[in-house]
């Protein structure tokens, strides 16, 4: 019964204990026995850190301390801290009176770091325990009484009261037992001889020691001596010193010899030969030292280790062939070396980074420790000065790895951060631990266009739906902050319809939602957005200056002469006189296209007479190429091409009739000769003109011959004056006779004449008299101080017109009169023109001369 009480007081104290804080260090301390089962409640670290139990995974609370077995474990369910399985003492502190391991406990969050205490107490689970079973001790028969032996002693990792205690003899005659107690607190037991022995009685004795601990139980083990009674000896060996000294370092390679011990006998022969031995030994010193028997040399038969065991205690004994013994003690300091390289365990690392982390963040805890002492054991840790980062230190041999300036993911994303620890020693041992940093990205940078601005190019008439052009933008980030989609933005200034282009939000391409038409839109102004999809996600624009390239896909606009609408032909009047070069009339057109595809040339693509006329390259000016002669047709027919310079060229026509006559009437006689009677109708109302306009021809030209004979004189002299200026000397009065407006208009208007055969379609396109020396444009008039001479037909209101016998319909245009030379002429045309009107052909509902 009184082990379970003991037991459950000892249960209480630890408990008692373990709450206690260990004031001036800043420590927990806990206390525990040994051999305690797995699982064994230690003490209660979110309690004792002020944590809840569970928080202790939120804050990331777990042990760090360095080890290779970890002793203890932290219950995360309930804050407590357990054996992490059964705990053995004497392994871990052998030796040691105190047992103490330094557990640390870790706070990710904070960044903080908590040491604790653990006292590990002994209990009694080791009895003591001799080196050999059986031990053989001679003693000479001459021995006298109270003579003292040595005897092994027993050893018993336990400490305090569960160590050795005491030594019991078993009984017997001759011998007693005394216990000594040396300087550090040990007892040696040595045999007491109480009566002279007698060999001849009692050649042999059995003796039983036994050792016993102060446990509860207590523990014991026992050693069988046998004592032999040998013949006179009596001298027994005596060493040189009391106690050897030596100093080696813990380099020393094994076979190493360390000292010699030298023991004498005074005795001679056999009684004087002396045999060494180790009289008190461990079992480590046994695999580490070796003694030559012999000589007493003492030399290493394993290589030493400082961070082991720094000092070895040993007894030599020497003893002669009568059993006779001498002791000392042997002392070996071993010198520690620099022969460990500190050693970098990274407790903990918090990757990866976000790049925009401030200065002092934590990245890593590190744990270093050096198994050498003094300097030899100090370390010191630093990194590459090139780096972000620095080390601090922390409590005990720990340091924190953390920044000291911003990262940059974009810049390098991943960092190869090298720990170099290097201790004092000398030489200096070091050793480098290598980590590895990702940065996380941060949406920090918008997309990027690789150009201010953008311009495009699209040809007119491109199929609906075609990719025009492509946009890309970059972003240095990563994932979604790098994913980038595309908008179209329309510019406020241009007013640009966003229906003309779609973009692909994804790849940036655009595309055409119709046909452009470089004449209707020659440019757009657009704005592309990009923007990632971080959170918030930035954005940035480009400008986009899309512009229509034309295509020649207008052909050529024919704007003079212009054709009508009913298919008549206009005619030019080149008068036989002509020289070569002189201008008949020029063709104008005009391409909506631009550039290339709005060149144009001109030339002449059928002539009823080759080599009679040439048209401008350039210009569209039809000019006589030769003379003109008798023989030449009246009526020519031309036929003039306008070619553009796009690919395909495009091409227009015009059919131009050039009349060859000096005088009008001459125009009207051969232009009826030459009407085919083919192109004649058999229609009645044609049959009625024709009778009208004979009628109204004979009653003319009688009222003109009457009036001719009165005003001969001066009407001739009149006509002198108007063939200076070309034209109309050809004309006989007799076609000018009883109407004045008639003659006034023939006179004025006497150029363009053009007829047809169907009198339906007849009409007389009277310009200016400059005889097509030069065709002057719209833009023309504006600039000329000419008169300007026109006919209002909308006065006539469409009425035909009669001129010998042939019904005509008159033209009206704004015409512009300009001085000028005509090629070939006999001088500068000068007549004054004036507007005139003819109220007999405007107001007669059936015109009639």
């Amino acid at each position: 019964m009184a082990a379970p009480k003991n037991r459950s007081k000892l249960l209480l104290l630890c408990l008692f204990l373990e709450t206690l804080w260990e004031t001036g260090t800043g420590q927990i301390r806990y206390y525990v026995q040994e051999e305690t089962d797995k699982g064994f409640f230690v003490g209660n670290i979110s309690k004792d850190l002020g944590l809840q139990s569970q928080e202790l995974v939120e804050h990331g609370v777990r042990i760090v301390s360095r080890g290779r077995t970890q002793l203890f474990a932290l219950n995360q369910r309930n804050g407590s801290l357990v054996t992490a399985g059964r705990i053995d003492r004497e392994e871990i502190c052998a030796g040691k009176v105190r047992c103490v391991v330094n557990v640390n406990i870790l706070v990710e969050d904070k960044g903080k770091l908590f040491g604790i205490e653990i006292e590990i107490t002994d209990i009694n689970d080791n009895a003591p325990k001799f080196q050999t079973k059986n031990l053989e001790i001679k003693i000479n028969e001459i021995a006298a009484p109270g003579t003292r032996y040595p005897l092994p002693e027993a050893v018993d990792p336990d400490v305090g009261a569960n160590s050795l205690q005491s030594y019991r003899l078993s009984p017997n005659h001759h011998f007693s037992l005394v216990v000594q107690t040396g300087d550090d607190g040990s007892i040696k037991p040595e045999l007491v001889l109480e009566r002279a022995l007698d060999r001849e009685e009692e050649a042999a004795h059995r003796l039983v020691l036994t050792a016993s601990d102060g446990g509860d139980p207590p523990r014991s083990s026992a050693a069988h001596i046998h004592v032999t009674v040998l013949d006179t000896n009596d001298n027994a060996p005596t060493f040189a010193q009391p106690v050897y000294r030596v100093q080696v370092p813990e380099n020393v390679p094994p076979g190493t010899r360390l000292l010699t011990v030298k023991a004498t006998d005074p005795d001679e022969g056999a009684n004087g030969k002396v045999a060494y031995k180790f009289g008190k030994l461990n079992e480590k010193q046994s695999l580490l030292f070796q003694l030559n028997g012999n000589t007493g040399e003492i030399s290493t038969a394993k290589s030493l280790d400082y961070e082991e065991c720094a000092f070895y205690e040993m007894e030599v004994q020497a003893e002669d062939v009568g059993a006779l013994l001498g002791r000392t003690k042997v002392l070996v300091l071993v010198e520690d070396i620099n022969d460990n390289r500190p050693e970098v365990v990274i407790t903990s690392l918090f990757s990866p980074v976000l790049e925009n982390s401030p200065s002092g963040t934590v990245i890593a805890f590190l744990n270093v420790h050096d198994r050498d002492s003094g300097k030899n054991g100090q370390v010191e840790c630093h990194t590459s000065d090139t780096l972000p980062f620095k080390l601090e230190k922390s409590i005990d041999n720990y340091y924190r790895l953390v920044t000291w300036n911003y990262l940059d993911r974009e810049k390098l994303s991943m960092y190869n951060i090298t720990v170099v620890a290097s201790d004092l020693g000398v030489p200096p041992l070091s050793s480098e631990t290598h980590i590895t940093l990702h940065v996380a990205d941060t949406n920090d940078n918008p997309p990027a266009f690789s150009q201010a601005s953008y311009s495009a190019y699209v040809p007119e008439n491109n199929p609906r739906g075609a990719s025009i052009f492509s946009v890309t933008a970059q972003d240095p980030d990563s994932a979604d902050n790098a994913r980038i989609t595309y908008a179209l933005t329309e510019d406020s200034h241009s007013g640009a319809p966003l229906s003309y282009i779609s973009i692909n939000t994804d790849t940036g391409v655009l595309y055409a939602l119709c046909s452009f038409d470089y004449e209707q839109i020659r440019d757009l102004q657009l704005f592309v957005t990009a923007s990632d999809n971080g959170v918030p996600p930035l954005s940035s624009n480009v400008s986009l200056s899309l512009y229509v390239l034309d295509q020649n896909d207008n052909a050529p606009e024919i704007l003079y002469p212009a054709l009508p609408t009913d298919g008549s032909t206009g005619v030019e009047l080149a008068p036989r006189s002509a020289e070569p070069g002189y201008l008949v009339t020029k063709v104008v057109a005009v391409d909506r296209d631009s550039g290339q595809n709005a060149w144009l040339s001109y030339r002449l693509l059928k002539a009823s007479e080759p080599g009679l006329f040439a048209v401008g390259l350039h210009t569209g000016e039809v000019r006589t190429a030769r003379a003109l002669l008798d023989r030449d047709a009246l009526k020519q027919s031309l036929v003039v091409a306008v070619q553009d310079h796009g690919q395909p060229p495009l091409s227009a026509t015009v059919t131009l009739t050039v009349a060859v006559a000096d005088s009008i009437p001459d125009v009207l006689a051969d232009l009826g000769s030459l009407e085919s009677p083919a192109k004649h109708d058999g229609s009645g109302l044609t049959l009625y003109l024709v009778v009208a306009v004979a009628a109204v021809s004979c009653v003319f030209l009688a009222f003109v011959i009457v009036l001719l004979a009165l005003r001969m004189r001066r009407w001739h002299k009149s006509r002198l004056l108007q063939a200076a200026g070309g034209g109309l000397a050809g004309v006989g009065a007799s076609h000018f006779v009883g109407v004045d407006g008639v003659r006034a208009f023939l006179q004025t208007y006497s150029h363009e004449v053009s007829l047809t055969a169907d009198s339906r379609k007849s009409h007389v396109i009277f310009p200016q008299p400059n005889y097509a020396d030069t065709l002057i444009s719209h833009e023309s008039c504006g600039k000329s101080d000419s008169l300007l001479t026109s006919i209002d037909l909308r006065e006539c209101k469409n009425k035909a017109a009669y001129v010998q016998g042939r019904p005509i319909r008159l033209a009206s245009a704004s015409v512009c009169t300009t001085s000028s030379t005509r090629k070939g002429g006999s001088g500068p045309l000068t007549p004054q023109l004036k507007p005139v009107r003819a109220p007999d052909f405007c107001n007669t509902e059936s015109p009639g001369w």
